[in-house]
């Protein structure tokens, strides 16, 4: 069992992942930064923990997940304003990254997408531009570190129902398809029980593989 911490405990993914985590026995703290959001979070069986990182310094990010095993970074801006973009999906990741070294806190898994980098090719006048240039900054910061990190970059996103199989970029996936959240949750969780996947980028899309394999063979 470990204690594992979700910051952006409230997202599509988030909630999945929790409740797929405590369902195997571990420890879950959601993050959140909106109290009226608790009772979807002890639904899921995790704990709510009311931290908005939007807003939080390092030291305070820190605070809130000292103790735990593993950090998996969720949150996001939503596609809001680009200041808000870079608020959430750059800045905040950073500062939480820098807080799990603090914390002592090795395992550190981030949301990314399929695609993610420095040379991503996103248009400046291209609403993705803000979410683009901003992952691509989180991404190599996270790289940067002694933390024990995965990212994780799926293809675009549904709300079909999982079929427990993907296809990754190492095996011929190509960015511009889709994959259900239900499979990224399992995804994510299949990283964290997965030591070969540290130091990895695992991008992905729907596929015939088996997510456990499949996350192996990155």
């Amino acid at each position: 069992m470990s204690r594992i911490a979700i910051i952006g405990g409230h997202g599509k993914i988030a909630l999945k992942l929790a409740k797929i985590l405590t369902g195997q026995g571990h420890q879950v703290s959601s993050l959140i930064r909106n109290p009226d959001q608790s009772d979807d979070i002890t639904q899921t069986g995790a704990t709510p923990v009311i931290a908005d990182v939007e807003n939080l310094s390092t030291d305070e990010i820190a605070e809130a997940i000292k103790g735990h095993d593993a950090v998996v970074f969720s949150a996001g801006a939503g596609g809001g304003s680009p200041e808000r973009t870079y608020a959430v999906d750059r800045d905040a990741a950073i500062r939480s990254i820098d807080a799990a070294q603090q914390a002592g806190i090795t395992r550190y898994v981030q949301v990314s997408y399929f695609g993610a980098g420095p040379d991503h090719g996103v248009p400046e006048d291209n609403s993705f531009h803000a979410y683009a240039e901003a992952k691509a900054a989180a991404d190599e910061h996270l790289r940067k570190t002694t933390l024990l990190w995965t990212i994780v970059g799926p293809s675009a996103l549904t709300d079909e129902p999982g079929t427990g199989r993907i296809a990754t970029k190492e095996r011929g996936a190509e960015a511009g398809t889709s994959v259900s959240r239900d499979d990224v949750a399992e995804v994510l969780a299949a990283v964290l029980e997965t030591q070969s996947s540290v130091g990895t980028t695992v991008e992905f899309t729907r596929g015939q593989t088996p997510i456990a394999d499949a996350v192996k063979g990155v």
